[in-house]
């Protein structure tokens, strides 16, 4: 038996066990895992699979912004399709390229929800100061001034040559985690 996807709840008795040292992360890897069996403890699904190819939901891939979904959770005939997540932590700095990612990662979850998805989380957890403080304009105005996150967002450097649209508004709020690490999360909905 599956239980309601409830995003804020999921998201903050995850961060409590984090909290509660019952669950360690260290790396992108090992949040993913760690998120994945959480979720299939929760029973929010029959199956909770990573790295899965938008076709393996027989969901066209040009379609889409990107072709695999970090996590999904979804029943075993993939006709309830629960849950979509994308996560991101990222520890090397360079942290407009990684904002940007984060945006892409927001546009292909729209995406997703409009595919058929129920439910579509970002997660993202940071160790590094400059994700959420410091000036606040160009890109980082939606992930440290409080600027809903909406609209054509443009690759922040480089060529500037890439762009997503971003159709929901989101406003990235960061919690911090007793070991001085933050994290935010989004429900993409591209109607809001």
């Amino acid at each position: 038996m599956t239980v309601s996807v409830k995003p804020e709840a999921l998201i903050g008795e995850f961060a409590r066990r984090l909290n509660d040292g019952y669950i360690e992360i260290y790396n992108e890897f090992s949040l993913q895992h760690e998120l994945g069996i959480f979720l299939r403890e929760k029973k929010v699904a029959e199956l909770v699979q990573f790295e899965r190819n938008v076709t393996y939901f027989q969901l066209l891939r040009s379609s889409f912004a990107k072709k695999e979904i970090d996590v999904t959770c979804f029943d075993r005939s993939k006709t309830q399709l629960r849950l979509a997540v994308e996560l991101k932590y990222p520890r090397a700095g360079q942290f407009p390229e990684q904002m940007f990612s984060f945006c892409k990662d927001i546009a292909f979850l729209e995406e997703l929800k409009m595919a058929g998805f129920s439910n579509c989380l970002f997660l993202a957890v940071v160790e590094q100061r400059p994700f959420y403080s410091g000036r606040a304009d160009g890109i980082y105005k939606y992930f440290r001034g409080g600027e809903p996150l909406h609209g054509k967002i443009v690759k922040p450097t480089g060529a500037k040559d890439q762009e997503v649209m971003i159709e929901g508004k989101y406003v990235i709020r960061w919690k911090e985690l007793k070991d001085g690490r933050r994290y935010t999360w989004i429900e993409a909905n591209p109607g809001t």
